[in-house]
């Protein structure tokens, strides 16, 4: 009985190891791979892109290998990396590198089917500087009739009021009756809460309009004293319901009033009129990879 147990185990362990080959040379089929020794990397190069490094190198022909394990250190994880590329492959793309951080070393090393390593290549490369990204949010800034005001409002028609209610069919209009005052007039608005980047909308009149083909753009932190952020004389609608959306301005400096001036109307009128009026608070974030951390 104990000589029937015997002969039965061997015979499992037989049939475990050719089992064993046959799986091995299956995956070898496969996978086309090659146990023989790997054969060299050969003309191993890297390029300096913005935020990444390009590594490549030559596929002989006889390659010997089945891939390339390479290996460095991220220095914005703080991680040893490893990647793998195939024998099909000539190339590595590594991404989310810094220019600041100098030198970053790479090992590059070839293996076979059978997970035998060849020679390493070691090569160090830097970074181009990763690329600066701006977000730009612009806020409608919600004003009230009272923070409104005018040198010349018409006083029969077109109280400022109306470039707040949200109608195009109701307008605002400055002094057309008599006696008339020469330009400029203006639209002016007290803010309640400082503003710094800023951008303003308005829309023409919705029929008899008169808009101003040419303004200026003011600040002021006491509404006495006014400083002109910009003259802008040239791309103003001048269609009934045209509307128009400003640059952005960055003054560098908070400021508490602003001003509409209107130098010259479509006309050279002594009035301007105007439907609706929109002031935006725009927050600028400039997010640069080479200073700052990733959130």
């Amino acid at each position: 009985m104990k000589r029937i147990y015997l002969n039965l185990f061997i015979l499992i362990l037989l049939v475990g190891f050719w089992t064993g080959c046959d799986d091995q040379m299956t995956g070898f089929d496969k996978a086309g791979g090659y146990y023989g020794e790997p054969s060299d990397l050969q003309s191993v190069t890297a390029e300096s892109l913005p935020g990444q490094i390009l590594l490549r190198w030559e596929v002989p022909a006889d390659s010997g290998y089945q891939l390339v394990k390479i290996s460095y250190y991220d220095y914005l994880t703080e991680k040893n990396v490893v990647e793998v590329a195939s024998v099909y492959t000539d190339s590595l793309l590594v991404d989310n590198t810094r220019a600041r951080y100098g030198d970053y070393e790479f090992t590059l090393q070839p293996f076979n089917s059978n997970r035998e390593g060849g020679n390493p290549v070691t090569i160090t490369a830097q970074s181009g500087a990763a690329t600066v990204t701006t977000k730009i949010t612009a806020t409608k800034v919600t004003l009230t009739a009272g923070q409104l005001s005018t040198n010349y409002q018409e006083p029969t028609e077109g109280p400022i009021a109306n470039l707040l209610d949200g109608n195009v069919s109701t307008f605002f209009h400055t002094r057309w009756s008599s006696p008339q005052s020469p330009m400029p007039h203006y639209i002016q608005i007290d803010l309640n809460e400082p503003l710094q980047n800023f951008k303003f909308y308005y829309q023409n009149r919705n029929g008899s309009q008169v808009g101003a083909e040419n303004l200026q753009v003011q600040i002021s932190n006491d509404g006495m004293i006014w400083e002109t952020v910009a003259e802008i004389t040239s791309g103003l609608p001048s269609a009934s319901k045209g509307e128009f959306t400003s640059e952005i301005f960055q003054p560098g400096r908070t400021f508490t009033h602003f001003r509409y001036n209107v130098t010259k109307t479509y006309g050279s009128k002594n009035y301007f009129n105007m439907a609706e009026f929109a002031l935006y608070d725009v927050l600028i974030e400039v997010y640069d990879p080479e200073v700052d951390e990733i959130e």
